[in-house]
């Protein structure tokens, strides 16, 4: 597969300078050329085809001429030992749930599988500096994505606020490739940070620079997987269209479900679940967006979206069938609490705010002849005295999630200046 920048078709890429490259030189984002379909296997695959061998299958030819079937087993058994969960709720509701990985969120999935991609592409020869914002407990699934990879090393900017749950012998003074700095500024800041840093070319070549957020194509690629097995685990059931709600910040989750139905899966649309913040009404405006809210749904506090460019290029090339394909819905918090007690009361689903946000959007369909699959991106440890409050129970925090408890410290403070970003990777390295 190949990919082009959002804002020219003239010069293609590998999915190799893709991924370790990341953006192109036009600072646009990278996207797919081809128009592959997929429907030869996702239609004829069968309710109890497991996700690894479906990712196994469907990854070669996603990654034709990078990934052979024999590469792609052996990154699917050494990455996929958890898998997405489907519980189906009524005739018109399900749940996807993608909290089963080591650190609790959807970001396991991607961030897994790229670690591993990047590790066999480099394995003969190179490195990589990946560099990526990240906040809260997020920092900790891109650490334990990339600990001990071969030929990578991690660095993890995060906002004037606590990161957790960084094992300190990761650490780079503590002989480890883990280097978390702290930006004095919100996260609009760090994910700025990142795209400037990467538009410093002669920087970026000379320290191998690419990131693991999901303006990278390789971070985003993967999550068209358990999109796929969704449908595949519901379609000899289903009765009506089917409909994905989708907790928004970024838009990379969105992004992938439209990768995915552009390859070939059935699907009517796509929910675009936002808090008030709403970075959709931001994607095609050329202004600096304003600074976040907070929210009792703090993972979707964004009015900057990384993929917001990726989304625009969809209106772009499908501008008719946009409108009827993606379905922006703003929650405010009361509703988001609302949601949460009523997962917890009719279905005793215990969900973070995020998946609260995605049910609450959802709740706008329901008399419509859909399904909606409802994405729930974070395990409600993960934001336990929103939920406990909100449902007036008790969370529970698995054994593997405790360790996300901790705050870690950074190695270094910086202004949200590039310059100072640069000044502190040149002294580490």
């Amino acid at each position: 597969m190949y990919f082009r920048s959002t804002r020219s078709s003239e010069k293609t890429v590998s999915f190799k300078d893709a991924v370790l490259r990341c953006m192109p030189l036009d600072s646009g984002l990278y996207v797919p050329t081809s128009v592959l379909d997929l429907r030869q296997f996702s239609l004829y695959m069968e309710a109890d085809t497991s996700y690894q061998d479906l990712v196994a299958t469907i990854a070669p030819l996603l990654l034709q001429g990078e990934l052979n079937p024999f590469s792609a087993s052996r990154i699917t058994e050494n990455t996929f030992y958890f898998t997405p969960e489907l519980q189906t709720l009524n005739d018109h509701c399900s749940l996807l749930s993608l909290y089963n990985g080591p650190t609790g969120t959807f970001k396991d999935f991607g961030l897994n599988f790229l670690a591993a991609v990047m590790e066999e592409l480099l394995k003969h020869n190179g490195q990589a500096t990946v560099v990526s914002a990240v906040r809260g407990r997020t920092g900790a699934s891109v650490a334990y994505a990339f600990h001990q990879r071969h030929n990578i090393r991690s660095v993890l900017l995060y906002p004037d606020e606590c990161i957790y749950g960084l094992d300190a012998n990761m650490l780079n003074p503590n002989d480890g490739s883990l280097i978390p700095i702290q930006v004095q500024g919100n996260f609009n800041d760090c994910q700025r940070l990142v795209q400037e840093l990467l538009m410093d070319r002669v920087f970026t070549e000379r320290y191998s620079i690419t990131t693991a957020n999901s303006i990278n194509v390789g971070r985003l690629l993967p999550q068209i997987f358990y999109y796929l097995y969704a449908f595949v685990l519901l379609k000899k059931t289903l009765h009506d269209a089917l409909m994905f709600s989708v907790p928004s910040g970024n838009f990379g989750n969105l992004i992938a479900g439209l990768y995915a139905w552009k390859f070939g899966m059935p699907v009517h649309g796509f929910i675009a679940a936002m808090n008030r913040n709403n970075p959709f009404e931001h994607v095609r405006i050329d202004a600096a967006p304003p600074a976040p809210i907070s929210t009792n749904s703090p993972a979707l506090d964004i009015t900057f979206a990384s993929n917001g460019e990726r989304l625009a290029s969809f209106y772009e090339e499908f501008p008719a069938v946009m409108r009827n394909m993606v379905f922006p819905v703003a929650i405010e918090d009361k509703e988001t609490t609302k949601a949460l007690a009523e997962l917890w009361d009719n279905y005793g689903i215990v969900a973070d705010p995020q998946t609260a946000v995605a049910f609450a959007a959802a709740q706008n369909f329901k008399q419509m002849d859909v399904h909606v699959v409802i994405l729930a991106t974070g395990h409600p440890a993960l934001e336990a005295e929103i939920v406990s409050q909100a449902i007036n129970h008790t969370v529970e925090i698995p054994q593997r999630l405790s360790m996300l408890s901790s705050i870690s410290s950074p190695i270094a403070t910086i202004k949200p200046d590039v310059e100072a970003l640069e000044g502190v990777l040149s002294r580490c390295f």
